[in-house]
């Protein structure tokens, strides 16, 4: 079955408001583990808006599932995966005004760039994905650099504003599981799925893992976090694989 990996960048938004100590990003990821999430993800930004550069540290020596470390592939960037050495690395676009990462990285045109920057990552035994849209230039493009996972940008899908566009959407990212899995690549899907748009992909095959945040760290304002997490691994562990 697929699995649950959970974004906790937005604890750390509501603490960087006020540039305190809470809420613990490192907390809600702990907890979240308790509550059956298979995997962590921060996304560690240029301009450290949410996560900081503690935050990587301290969940590397705490996590006992799987830390997933996105970040721009920058000099910076590669040089604290290094250090830190999570688990994977997802290599993502950023640009300062944007409110979430909008789409996906284009890879094809820069291969031989992306496999350079990852190379010394895979030297250390850490796995590493590459956000891209559902295209299948993009998806041919990361098979050619070598990565082991892809992650689908299912944001398009999820702020879709009709049933004929968000059908037309979901026929797209189908379509560009099929193909990554056919070249040998794992697949992830991430970005605005929630409790409702996920359910579409109950049957879809192919699809590793779910990388889930927003919609979770929402549900938890209300519900609390432990019951937002298993309530959506239930959901996860429900579909096929």
């Amino acid at each position: 079955m697929p699995l649950l990996a959970v974004n906790v960048d937005h604890v750390a938004t509501l603490r960087q408001q006020r540039l305190g100590i809470e809420p613990e990003p490192v907390t809600a990821a702990l907890m979240a583990e308790l509550a059956g999430a298979r995997g962590i993800i921060v996304h560690l930004r240029e301009d450290r808006r949410h996560i900081q550069d503690r935050d990587v540290t301290t969940l590397r020596a705490c996590l006992q599932t799987h830390l997933n470390l996105e970040m721009a592939a920058t000099p910076e960037m590669q040089k604290i995966a290094l250090s830190v050495r999570p688990n994977s690395v997802c290599l993502v676009p950023e640009k300062r005004q944007e409110l979430t990462t909008e789409g996906g990285l284009a890879v094809a045109g820069r291969e031989d760039e992306i496999r350079r920057f990852l190379k010394p990552i895979w030297a250390e035994g850490i796995t590493s994905s590459l956000f891209i849209d559902a295209d299948p230039a993009q998806v041919q493009a990361a098979a050619d650099i070598g990565t082991q996972f892809v992650e689908i940008h299912t944001g398009h899908y999820a702020d879709a504003g009709d049933n004929t566009a968000r059908d037309l959407e979901f026929a797209r990212i189908a379509g560009a599981i099929g193909l990554a899995r056919k070249l040998g690549l794992k697949v992830n899907l991430g970005h605005g799925l929630n409790y409702v748009n996920i359910l579409a992909f109950k049957d879809v095959t192919g699809i590793s893992e779910y990388s889930i945040g927003h919609s979770i760290i929402s549900r938890a304002v209300l519900t609390g976090l432990s019951e937002a997490v298993s309530r959506m691994v239930s959901i996860v562990e429900g579909f096929t694989e």
